[in-house]
């Protein structure tokens, strides 16, 4: 068996592809879009391409798509952006506990600023109550940021329903959907929002590119400043190859969108069902029906995720504990303490993520070799030999 990676949810490969699209673009046609000789125009126009292309992937205008480095930058990009602009109106943020780091750590910042920050719980599958967001929005709010599902759980949120109590009050609403795209179907109509981030190297396209969708009228303060690319709102000559490379992976993913939703939704089942069978005092982290296609997060007693991480490696399977932008740190995931599970219990977390080239056979080896793993570990573990 070769090497299986089931981490799809930190990051993805490159479709073969989006490297030959972009591959031009370091070589040929390596003008500056801001020049006006053909090198830059040509330049200019692959980047107008892309923007059609990632617009029309979410139900947007082109003009609607401004290129980030990534997710990370978008949404800070989303929350200083419509806070500091709007500060004559409010200076009151909403998010929840299982946001991104990315959105938690700038509305600290901006909390920090002058602004006041209310951060709204989840319940034990990770998801934000309506009534709550009813409950705390005052006068002086001027922006709600729900991510659309979370990285580590896979938890779907209710974002039409929670938009639609935002806009009532003509509050902005901000989605991180950097984990759902190319894994749900998006449209920013639907969704009722005004805000939402995007990273390539999540759907099969080069990392350091990202987006975020701004609704037209929406008021915003530009992110970077120095030069006028991107309709004035966040300077710095543009990374062509990336954006190439975005726009392609972003029509590849939904080419058959809804085919390879029932396939992962499947291999998906199948993991999970045969985990939880097989391995006692094992729980499924997240909802157990709303969740992404693709993923399969799960707490496991008695024994820490990053023992069961470096023996799953030893046999060749990559997965992950959570976030990977936290895989370095000691402390609990965030969001699985966020619904309720203990200190101890939240230790034990192990995510398991499908993409693309995920195959059933795949399946059946984690399948078959995770529960002898859990087995050797808790022998060792004197918590599990107390408790048993």
């Amino acid at each position: 068996m070769d090497r299986i990676y089931l981490d799809y949810a930190a990051t993805t490969p490159a479709l073969p592809e989006v490297i030959a699209g972009m591959l031009p673009y370091f070589k040929d046609n390596y003008g500056n879009p801001s020049s006006i000789h053909s090198f830059g125009q040509e330049a200019k126009a692959a980047i107008d391409s892309s923007r059609e292309k990632i617009a029309k992937s979410i139900g947007a205008k082109a003009e609607e798509i401004v290129f980030t480095s990534g997710g990370t930058e978008s949404d800070n990009f989303a929350l200083e952006g419509v806070a500091f602009k709007n500060q004559e109106k409010g200076n009151h943020i909403i998010v929840s506990k299982i946001e991104h780091h990315a959105v938690l750590e700038c509305a600290e910042f901006l909390g920090k600023h002058g602004f006041e920050v209310t951060t709204l719980p989840v319940d034990r599958f990770g998801v934000v109550n309506p009534e709550d967001l009813k409950k705390v929005l005052t006068d002086k709010t001027i922006l709600v940021s729900i991510m659309h599902a979370n990285n580590e759980i896979g938890t779907i949120q209710p974002i039409a329903e929670l938009s639609k109590i935002a806009k009532e009050k003509g509050i902005y609403f901000h989605t991180d959907a950097v984990q759902s795209f190319g894994h749900l179907p998006i449209n920013v109509d639907k969704l009722g929002i005004d805000l939402l981030s995007l990273s390539g190297h999540k759907f099969y396209g080069p990392k350091g590119i990202g987006a975020l969708y701004i609704k037209k009228g929406t008021r915003m303060v530009p992110f970077l400043h120095g030069g006028g690319q991107e309709r004035n709102r966040r300077a710095s000559t543009e990374n062509v190859p990336g954006i190439v490379g975005m726009g392609i992976a972003s029509e590849i993913v939904h080419l058959n969108l809804t085919d390879e939703i029932n396939r992962e939704t499947v291999l998906r089942d199948k993991l999970i069902n045969a985990i939880l069978k097989n391995i006692p005092d094992t729980i499924l982290n997240g909802h157990p029906t709303e969740r992404l296609p693709n993923n399969a997060n799960f707490s496991i007693k008695y024994i820490e995720g990053e023992s069961i991480l470096l023996n799953l490696d030893m046999l060749g399977i990559a997965g992950s504990s959570g976030s990977a932008c936290t895989s370095g740190s000691l402390d609990p995931s965030h969001v699985l303490l966020s619904i309720g599970l203990p200190h101890e219990i939240a230790h034990g977390s192990l995510r398991l993520t499908l993409g693309r080239f995920t195959e059933e056979k795949e399946i059946d080896y984690v399948i078959e070799n995770l529960p002898p793993i859990v087995e050797k570990l808790r022998a060792m573990s004197p918590i599990y030999k107390k408790e048993s």
